[in-house]
């Protein structure tokens, strides 16, 4: 069996949260759930590490505009780990190349970052938080569940994600308005910012005037 499908879930899954990606298929090829997960991502370091970045991401994910902040960051981090995982999972298997399978998984959490990215900047122009604490617990349930369900059935899991994924990018369309919005708010926070920084930085130079 082809193991296109998971590297193409797990791709969709890791441009939301690659940690807990990580976390999750380390956990099952530990736990003789599968033999499809490399024994890389097994390893007690590697599980330490994906879970303490998962918790850390648990709870600056559902700061407004902390997780914009964090989203930020990771544009590079999260494709890397969809390409990375496909990669381990294909030279596991041996069914697919490692590199095509980077490739859809790179891709893959690359779009679904995107959407993730642009619905946090829709979000946080509404002035209340709790939006951003159910988006997160949303995105969190749905990745466990997803990768989980991917373990036993991988076709209909990756069918699953394809279509989250398409329904992501044509909200994009929709929410287009607010996320310029969020732009324009994070730029005018930088120019406010910037003349009381220039005030501070005249007061230490002529401490006297």
């Amino acid at each position: 069996m082809s193991v296109l499908p998971l590297v193409f879930t797990s791709g969709w899954a890791s441009g939301i949260n690659a940690y807990a990606v990580v976390l999750l298929l380390g956990l099952f090829g530990a736990t003789g759930l599968t033999d499809e997960v490399p024994e890389s991502l097994q390893r007690t370091d590697v599980l330490i590490a994906a879970g303490v970045l998962f918790l850390c991401e648990a709870v600056a994910d559902k700061v407004p505009y902390l997780d914009s902040a964090w989203d930020a960051v990771h544009t590079v981090i999260r494709p890397i780990a969809g390409a990375v995982v496909g990669a381990l999972l294909a030279g596991q298997s041996g069914s697919l190349p490692e590199l095509a399978a980077g490739a859809v998984g790179g891709t893959t959490a690359l779009l679904s970052h995107l959407v993730k990215a642009g619905t946090r900047m829709a979000i946080n122009t509404s002035p209340e938080p709790f939006s951003n604490v159910m988006a997160s617990l949303a995105e969190d349930l749905g990745v466990a569940g997803i990768v989980t369900f991917a373990m036993f059935h991988p076709e209909i899991a990756a069918a699953l994600a394809a279509g989250l994924l398409v329904l992501g990018l044509v909200a994009l369309g929709f929410l287009a308005h607010r996320i310029r919005r969020f732009l324009r708010r994070r730029a005018q926070r930088r120019e406010e910012k910037r003349p009381a920084a220039s005030e501070a930085a005249d007061r230490v130079r002529h401490p006297g005037g």
